[in-house]
């Protein structure tokens, strides 16, 4: 089992969160962005961008932030954080 958190916060406070479970054969790549698609459309947000700085932590830690900079839309919180919780 597949399972990435997705964390939105503002001043320091968590606002919303939400957990993706994927239990399909798909590399972890595609589960990671089809996890990313159902967050933006849960939370109602556009696609944020993935910058090289935002891939390499990713790569390192299994968590991501995504900030004004990853958005090309204006967004009402400080940054969306993705982490990896499970994976199979």
């Amino acid at each position: 089992m597949f399972r990435l958190w997705a964390k939105i916060f503002k001043d320091n406070h968590l606002l919303r969160d939400t957990v993706i479970c994927d239990d399909s054969a798909d590399t972890r790549t595609h589960k990671v962005f089809h996890a990313i698609d159902e967050i933006c459309s849960q939370f109602d947000l556009g696609k944020p961008i993935w910058l090289d700085v935002t891939v390499s932590d990713f790569r390192r830690h299994d968590k991501a932030r995504f900030y004004h900079d990853n958005f090309i839309e204006a967004i009402d919180f400080d940054y969306l954080e993705i982490h990896v919780i499970e994976e199979d």
